[in-house]
């Protein structure tokens, strides 16, 4: 099989081009997690005396809790303790970023030479040895390069490497540098390698890895124990979900027999659409998809994952861990096209997180959760996209929404760290930084951030001709174009007919639209505009973020800017920039599956259709950001100590709708005390200590003690024992 594999390699027309060297691209971030590990570990092992007891030892070490306070705060905190930056922060900024700049580099370079090559429709395959070979299971160490991992891969070295420069600034005080470089690097690399997969198990130790450094990263600061706590959520709702992906591997080889994509996509080409055993295994993946993509019903976790440093959101948020789910389904095209019913529920729920977390965001203080919640709501239109087989919409509005997400995320970082830093000056530790309400008028301070911010909220609000505007107009146009010839539209869900469904996605889309207008426009009036709610003596040391952090937000302002015209539908050929590059791009890919949806046959919308639902959707967001505008006001608005609390509706939507307490109280809490009662007391603690351990222990001292009362000492004694035991012997045989 390898030779086989290495012979089809040698006449890829990709054979002897940079290609060859796709093993280096998720090599380059380990070799930097490798550097940056061990001078995380340099630093903090201290070798001990010989002789623990020897005179002039303490006995005492540093101060483990002001260590870890330290590396909470990491500069930026609600720190009173001066901040040591690592020695080693030096070589820490030079490596880590390096290492991503070598391999977008490289990334780029392939790039080219793939556009330089002859057109494929095969993968270039690398197989680099047998990692399974266990009987029927063969399983190959290899990486596929296409169309589409190519395109993923430029955008997770691209906004990784901007996401790394940012954090030379963002993180450079903070005692952990090393640590968080080296956590940063290896997310990369297991983003890349779950990419880059040639087959499932491959994608699946990159799909574990990115779960594992979201518990590293997230819970970066972990001396304090929300944080900690939020870590060990994202990881444990991801294992969840991981479940389903692990399910649907076993069905595929317990079916087919390989698990190479390749492979599948040849054995699967026979069978029928609406067949009950794709459907099983789609849904199954999916259940994967929406942990970590975080959708209905487990998007709990994502929220929560600000807890870790502003980059970890972005880099999480924009390049990583949660567009997995939707490259899952894109690279799986092939499977969810013959299975109406798991395509129909991946859009259906899609649509309702997108318009659940609109919702929320609306009423949200922290501005990274609002940003937190526009991420979940955003990963719902992507998974409409995917789920309706406008599997280029989709992947459209995962490239225009790394832009203009880790630019917003960037652009929160850099007020995060202006609030931050005139708190430090004035020593107002306890106030809370990330928080709207303590913000306002800060376009008077921060110039720059604020045009960049207000770029990445017309971006995602859709207004043209921004980069979200495009993809954002292409899925809803995807789906309305879906909702009749198609096999989706004739379809049925739960005894719903599949046009009216996909008309009701539709409406919800639209409905989520105007509410991602409504809640960023909210975001940047209360955060940039009005007056300033920081403080008399904070203002004059309010300022904008270093050039090493404002430079990624002017790179990402300007893909979220023009980044849309990667994919302008011929509607607008009348643009000087026209094309529908990335569609044809990634056809040799997903165009084949795409079409199986659809009869065959493109679908097609008359231009007036697609001016009418291009008018309506711009409309929408035009409606929400002046709605915005009209509705609230900034100087109304009073810092949080002063703030009243919020009631009604107001308060359901600022707790969430209480669905962590739901779960708390349906799951959590009696896993705790089944856990307590049953489990420790009962079976632990009951049996096991109870009755075997501490039981045997006393059946065995009550032999002893047995035993003890018949050694006397006595001959007397021993010699009745013997004759009473000699005369049941005697008994025993006599009376038989």
């Amino acid at each position: 099989m390898v030779l086989q594999l290495a012979a089809e390699s040698a006449t890829h027309p990709l054979a002897g081009t940079a290609a060859q060297w796709m093993w280096a691209l998720p090599l380059l971030p380990l070799l930097g997690f490798v550097i940056n590990g061990l001078l995380s570990l340099a630093h903090g092992w201290r070798a001990g005396p010989a002789d623990p007891f020897t005179e002039g030892h303490t006995g005492h070490e540093p101060d483990e809790h002001a260590i870890q306070h330290a590396e909470r705060s990491g500069g930026h905190g609600d720190d009173s303790h001066a901040i040591v930056p690592h020695p080693f922060a030096a070589v820490t900024s030079l490596v880590g970023p390096l290492v991503m700049i070598l391999a977008f580099g490289l990334a780029a370079w392939i790039f080219w030479d793939m556009l330089q090559a002859a057109p494929a429709a095969a993968p270039y395959i690398q197989t680099y040895y047998v990692w399974m070979p266990a009987g029927d299971l063969q399983v190959n160490a290899a990486f596929q390069l296409d169309q589409l991992s190519i395109a993923i891969v430029l955008v997770v070295t691209g906004v990784g490497m901007l996401i790394h420069l940012f954090s030379v600034g963002y993180m450079r005080e903070d005692p952990g540098y090393p640590r968080y470089f080296a956590y940063l690097n290896l997310f990369v690399f297991f983003m890349l390698v779950l990419v880059l997969g040639a087959n499932y198990p491959v994608m699946f130790v990159g799909w574990e890895g990115v779960g594992l450094c979201s518990y590293l990263l997230i819970g970066f600061w972990f001396s304090e124990k929300a944080n900690a706590d939020a870590g060990k959520k994202a990881f444990i709702v991801n294992r969840i979900g991981d479940f389903g992906f692990l399910i649907a591997m076993f069905l595929l080889f317990a079916n087919f027999g390989v698990l190479d994509f390749a492979a599948l996509q040849e054995a699967v080409s026979g069978i029928p659409a609406g067949s009950v055993l794709l459907t099983t295994i789609c849904l199954f993946f999916f259940l994967g998809c929406t942990g970590k993509s975080a959708q209905i019903p487990l998007y709990v976790w994502l929220p929560d994952a600000m807890a870790g440093p502003t980059p970890v959101s972005a880099l999480i948020h924009a390049a990583t861990m949660v567009t997995a789910g939707v490259y899952l389904i894109a690279r799986s095209a092939f499977l969810f096209a013959l299975s109406p019913v798991a395509s129909l529920t991946v859009a259906l729920i899609g649509a309702l997180t997108a318009l659940f977390a609109a919702t929320i965001g609306l009423k949200q203080w922290d501005i990274k959760r609002v940003l937190a919640y526009s991420t979940v709501s955003q990963l719902g239109y992507m998974f409409i996209g995917v789920g309706v087989g406008a599997y280029v919409a989709g992947v459209f509005h995962l490239i225009t929404h790394a832009f203009l997400k880790a630019l917003l995320f960037l652009g929160s970082g850099a007020v995060i760290y202006a609030m931050h830093r005139s708190y430090h000056h004035t020593g107002r530790h306890h106030e809370d930084a990330q928080d709207m309400r303590n913000m306002g008028g800060l376009r008077r301070y921060m110039p720059v951030t604020w045009v960049v911010m207000w770029i990445g909220t017309l971006a995602i609000a859709g207004i043209p001709f921004f980069a979200g505007f495009f993809s954002k107009d292409e899925i809803l146009a995807g789906v309305f174009a879906r909702a009749h010839d198609s096999i989706l539209a004739e379809a049925s869900f739960a005894g719903i007919p599949g046009s009216i469904l996909l008309y009701a996605i539709f409406g919800m889309g639209l409905l989520a639209a105007l509410l991602t207008a409504v809640y960023m426009t909210r975001m940047m009036l209360y955060t940039f505009h009005g007056p300033n709610r920081t403080g008399e003596g904070e203002r004059p040391h309010l300022a904008e973020a270093p050039f090493v952090m404002v430079l990624p937000l002017v790179v990402l302002a300007l893909l979220s800017a023009f980044g849309g015209f990667l994919n302008v539908p011929p509607v607008f050929d009348f643009l000087p920039v026209s094309g529908h590059l990335l569609g044809d791009w990634l056809d040799p890919v997903v165009g084949q599956p795409a079409l199986l949806i659809t009869h065959g046959a493109a679908p097609h919308l008359s231009h007036a259709t697609e001016y009418a639902l291009i008018g309506g959707a711009v409309a929408i967001a035009i409606v929400g950001i002046l709605l915005a505008i009209i509705v609230l006001r900034p100087s109304r608005l009073l810092p949080k100590t002063e703030a009243p609390a919020e009631r009604g509706i107001q308060r359901v939507l600022l707790d969430k709708y209480y669905v962590d307490e739901g779960y708390d109280r349906a799951l959590v809490d009696p896993t705790v005390r089944l856990s307590r009662n049953v489990l420790w007391r009962g079976i632990d603690v009951g049996i096991i200590d109870g009755l075997l351990v501490n039981g045997s222990a006393l059946l065995a001292r009550g032999i002893g003690w047995l035993g003890s009362r018949l050694q006397t000492g006595q001959t007397g004694t021993y010699a009745w024992v013997l004759v009473i035991g000699v005369l049941a012997v005697l008994g025993a045989f006599t009376f038989r």
